[in-house]
């Protein structure tokens, strides 16, 4: 095998070797972005939750206050 040979043969692995990482990153492009939109959803549906139960605190707190109240001859 003379050395041209061999250089199209090494221009061939690196071609693949490029395609592959180009492969890999492409799919962990991807994989960032849904792991991105995940995280959004989920920091979304913690702040709801911490309303909701901010809100449910607050009501908890005037009931105990009414019947506090009712108490108070």
């Amino acid at each position: 095998m003379d050395s041209l040979e061999q250089a199209a043969k090494d221009l061939d692995r690196l071609e693949q070797h490029l395609k592959s990482l180009l492969d890999q990153c492409r799919t962990l492009r991807e994989e960032n972005q849904s792991l991105q939109n995940r995280q959004e959803s989920l920091v979304a549906e913690r702040a709801s939750l911490v309303a909701k139960n901010e809100e449910a605190r607050s009501k908890v707190e005037a009931m105990i206050n009414r019947l506090k109240a009712l108490e108070q001859p």
